[in-house]
């Protein structure tokens, strides 16, 4: 399928829920035959499909989506450090992971939720309205780890951010874990490749875009891209982007939370 043909399947839109998306992927009649990649965001999405709901952790590299899981969904996409006080468990035990969420929680009352969501006319609303009820019940995140991951995504240090956050080195470390699934350093370098690779995208020279995202020199950006996507950027770019649905990758029903 041509690149073109297979992003227009991919659509999203604005969450009522702060700082989140609502995106969908409708698969193809025909299977496809190409995996994809999926880059490390800082983000955990909560995903829907066919009578399931799994749980993408948060990435520390590529995630590789195989042809016979990019299935059609609807999914929520949580900014960093948000998605936790929602699902009732620390990131860090879902980092690189993708999980059922039966297996986080009493399976009966996700058979529930399941039901009314495969039941509705536009699962992608009926799940969204899910995780607003569920919000309310629970409250909100940690606001302090929230200001910290804002403060990292608009390019300041760690330690600018966590002062601006009023919190100490330990303080941010414990608190990062539990909402970000890793240490405060690897969130920098993860939204820093996004930040470079966003203005790669409005035309910027590479070197120009690790300058201003943040890296020291182009070699250093490139070494991120190899670290944290697993590839190059001329790869990267030359192959067309892949599209953000490819994070609908599932475990295979086995009643295990590791990843497929």
């Amino acid at each position: 399928m041509p690149q073109e043909r297979e992003q227009q399947r991919y659509r999203e839109r604005p969450s009522r829920l702060p700082g989140a998306v609502v995106w969908t992927w409708d698969a193809p009649a025909r299977p496809l035959l190409e995996a994809r990649s999926v880059l490390p965001d800082g983000c955990m999405d909560l995903i829907w499909t066919g009578g399931r709901i799994v749980v993408a952790g948060p990435d520390t590299h590529a995630f590789e989506v195989e042809p016979r899981n990019r299935v059609s969904c609807a999914a929520i996409r949580f900014a960093p450090g948000t998605a936790p006080v929602l699902l009732g468990v620390p990131a860090s035990l879902l980092r690189d992971q993708r999980a059922d969420l039966a297996d986080l929680w009493p399976a009966a009352a996700v058979r529930r939720i399941t039901d009314r969501i495969d039941g509705a006319p536009d699962p992608a609303a009926a799940l969204e309205r899910f995780a607003l009820d569920r919000i309310a019940d629970t409250g909100p995140p940690d606001s302090r780890t929230v200001a910290v991951a804002e403060g990292l995504r608009r390019g300041r240090t760690v330690a600018a951010a966590a002062a601006e956050a009023g919190l100490g080195a330990r303080q941010l470390h414990r608190r990062s874990l539990a909402a970000f699934g890793y240490g405060p350093k690897t969130l920098a370098r993860v939204l820093r490749l996004q930040r470079a690779l966003e203005l790669i995208r409005t035309g910027l020279p590479y070197a120009e875009a690790a300058s201003v995202a943040g890296c020291t020199d182009q070699a250093h950006l490139a070494r991120e891209m190899r670290d944290l996507a697993g590839t190059t950027l001329g790869a990267y770019f030359s192959a067309g982007e892949p599209e953000a649905a490819a994070n609908s990758e599932t475990p295979q029903p086995s009643g295990s939370s590791t990843t497929a």
